[in-house]
């Protein structure tokens, strides 16, 4: 993807760049995006399949919890799926490939959309909304736009004489210097993050930049590189057995036979939902996940001031802060402008006069009142920092024990001095291993537990999990304690026996769930 072999635009005054050159060449259908041309490509590691679903190498085949199977693809290979869905297209409608590249991507890649419009009998219609020229009436644009070379113009965007030599244009007619048109698309590229929308720099002209021109008028490969991941990343976010890795700075593509809420791993270890792009976080769903993730951005900091400066209304519920020494209260919502007293809660209108004294404060409707707002906004507080709090343990948790490894291979090592085998200290990775997975699953059960009503099944569901969890806090000890020549064997058997049982434990755990969710035996609290 570095090379920038071939797209290096040099002109000459004379020759390579005269603007005969420029306009008259002849019709180039290859589409150029750095090393790939839609000329004969060679689909990476797979066979042809439908637009964008060709199987890559990458890992190969990979297979996770319930045997979801999927592919780790690389940029290149995703590339190479792209030119391959436009050559398909353009077996049937003919066009030069950069310009069925822009209309496939005005119809989100979508081959049957595009093919559906494109023979309707309106091409001008079609061609208008995708802002490009109709290939069919570009000869006659261009002799309408040819210019003299007799004298040097000046550049529309930076006024600056230059001959003609040195312009070049789209089909539209618009011409710019050279220099005007490599600042422009660097700065759309770069700055703004355009790919597929970047328009001819003439004012109020939407005619759309072509790939070819972009690689023609850009030199610097690092952005031509931008370009190329801009327009592949279109190509992935409108497929939706496609998805990046969310890790950060890596560029792989995990490739699914059918999209859904299942566990994919990316060739850089990052363990992931398919469904909703965060890490893996069975058993919950990614509804309640989404929920959960936004509460406690929302919540982290503001929970506790909320709680001690504002009130709801009495009478819609809106949530009141009060700015003021006075008591006397107006509800801002304009459907409901009630009035009420801020200590007690209660109608302002019996107060009188008591404008800063509160005379109905031990009355007991507005006691009631008072006391049951109160009660019910700290039990939900409290609700929530109780789950909250677990949650964050277990994250911190994980956090800690992916360290171990480090320390297990220094200890694995320590007991191979001591007359055990390689193979005999394997068990020490593998009770790391499932330490991890269950800090991950117990992480995600807080979240579940969070937005579920309590029933038969939710109790059985918490003794699953204290069961888990318990045993999952002597399993990290273990790991954790330091190992000495005398305690070896008697450690190796606590660790196998506990790691085993946290093994099945977690099993039933989440067996338990997935058998709720097909027999549609939990019930939630809508947050």
């Amino acid at each position: 993807m570095d090379s920038d072999e071939g797209y290096n635009y040099e002109y000459d005054d004379d020759e390579e760049c005269s603007e005969d050159s420029v306009e008259e060449e002849p019709e180039d259908d290859n589409l150029e995006l750095g090393d790939v041309e839609l000329v004969d490509p060679v689909v990476a590691g797979g066979e042809r399949d439908e637009c964008g679903e060709t199987g890559g190498s990458g890992l190969g085949p990979g297979q996770d919890e319930e045997d979801y199977r999927f592919e780790v693809l690389t940029a290149e290979q995703i590339l190479q799926h792209m030119v391959e869905c436009i050559r398909e297209v353009n077996e049937v409608i003919q066009n030069p490939a950069t310009i069925t590249r822009i209309l496939l991507s005005h119809f989100n890649w979508d081959k049957e959309k595009l093919m559906e419009r494109y023979f309707d009998g309106n091409l001008d219609k079609l061609f208008s909304e995708c802002h490009v020229i109709n290939p069919s009436k570009k000869s006659r644009a261009r002799l309408v736009n040819t210019r003299s070379s007799a004298q040097d113009m000046p550049c529309q965007i930076c006024y600056l004489n230059y001959p003609n030599s040195y312009f070049t244009g789209l089909e539209c007619g618009h011409k710019f210097c050279m220099q005007c048109w490599g600042d422009y698309l660097t700065t759309k590229i770069i700055e703004e993050g355009m790919g597929q929308t970047i328009s001819c720099p003439a004012h109020s002209c939407d005619i759309l930049v072509d790939d070819n021109t972009v690689m023609r008028l850009i030199t610097d490969s690092k952005v031509k590189l931008k370009y190329q991941h801009l327009i592949t990343n279109s190509f992935v976010e409108c497929n939706r057995l496609l998805k990046w890795c969310p890790a950060p700075d890596c560029h792989h593509v995990v490739k699914v036979q059918y999209p859904d809420a299942k566990p994919v791993r990316c060739k850089c270890g990052r363990q992931f939902c398919f469904n909703c792009g965060e890490n893996w976080h069975d058993p919950v769903k990614c509804k309640w996940l989404r929920k959960w993730i936004k509460k406690c951005d929302d919540d982290s900091e503001t929970s506790n001031w909320i709680a001690a400066n504002t009130k709801e209304c009495p009478k819609c519920h809106v949530t009141i802060e009060k700015d003021g020494g006075c008591n006397h209260m107006v509800c801002r919502n304009q459907n409901c402008k009630a009035e009420f007293c801020w200590v007690c809660l209660g109608p302002w209108e019996p107060h009188g006069s008591a404008w800063y004294n509160c005379n109905r404060y031990n009355e007991d409707d507005a006691k009631a009142a008072r006391d049951a707002q109160e009660v019910r906004s700290r039990a939900a507080l409290q609700r929530y920092l109780f789950y909250c709090n677990r949650y964050m343990n277990h994250m911190q948790s994980l956090r800690f024990e992916h360290k171990l490894y480090a320390q297990v291979k220094q200890k694995m090592e320590e007991m191979q001095q001591h007359n055990m085998s390689w193979i005999e200290v394997q068990f020490l990775k593998k009770a790391v291993d499932v330490l991890c997975q269950c800090r991950s699953t117990l992480m995600f059960t807080y979240v579940f537990a969070f937005y579920l009503k309590k029933n038969n099944q939710s109790i059985i569901f918490e003794n699953n999990q204290a069961d888990l969890e318990n045993a999952t806090e002597v399993l990290s000890g273990y790991l954790e304690r330091d190992i000495s020549q005398d305690s070896l064997q008697d450690i190796k058997q606590k660790v196998q026996d506990k790691y085993r049982y946290c093994e099945s434990r977690r099993r039933v755990l989440l067996q338990h769930v997935h058998e709720g969710y097909e027999k549609d035996l939990w019930e939630y609290i809508e947050d």
